[in-house]
């Protein structure tokens, strides 16, 4: 199994099925902080709920329209990164993610979001990604403005979350743009620190 250094004693790897008791085990500690932004963490609730979200993702991964990817700090999984769509086709991707408090202000979302994005550019061919949050997690978007994206606009009552709808912001960032930033974005320590982001 590859990883990927993300500073800091951090490391970014796939996150699997087989894993789901250390999943669990990390939404248990993550999901009232993340749950608003990935309800998902509200339906991972015992093994068998978790081993099923990250079925889901394998499959995804199976058919090349999704993958899923965890951050572990010192040993520890803290939170992760996933390509909530992918089509290589349509040359278009989404990219969501979710972190506990234990990893938060470390850039560590910024770091590994930067790493997919550059893979999704580089080696894909994905011409247009793109990052959803509601307007109030700041943190989301402060990852979005790190990466380079641009507003594309507002979706409105778009989201519907514990019975109540909530707008969503469109952030998209193109291949063209990202050829001028990864350089940069390539460096672990290019990029401020980040909280929780993401929505999928």
């Amino acid at each position: 199994m590859f990883a990927i250094f993300l500073g800091d004693g951090a490391e970014l790897r796939p996150l699997e099925p087989w894993q789901a008791e250390e999943f669990l085990a990390h939404m248990d500690r993550a999901r009232a902080a993340v749950d608003p932004w990935i309800p998902w963490a509200s339906r991972s609730t015992d093994l068998d709920s978790a081993r099923a979200s990250l079925q889901r993702y394998a499959d995804l991964a199976a058919r090349d329209a999704g993958r899923l990817y965890g951050i572990w700090l010192d040993g520890t999984l803290v939170g992760g990164i996933m390509f909530v769509a992918f089509d290589a086709a349509a040359g278009t991707c989404e990219i969501g993610c979710w972190l506990e408090p234990a990893g938060q202000g470390r850039g560590l979302i910024t770091r590994a979001a930067g790493h997919l994005v550059d893979w999704a550019v580089r080696v894909r061919g994905i011409r247009r990604v793109e990052w959803l949050t509601r307007l109030e997690n700041a943190a989301s978007r402060n990852v979005a403005q790190r990466l380079g994206m641009r507003l594309d606009g507002v979706l409105r009552e778009e989201f519907l979350y514990r019975g109540v709808r909530y707008d969503t912001e469109v952030w998209s960032l193109l291949a063209a743009e990202w050829a001028g930033l990864a350089p940069t974005a390539a460096d672990p320590g290019a990029f401020a620190p980040a909280g929780p982001g993401g929505r999928s």
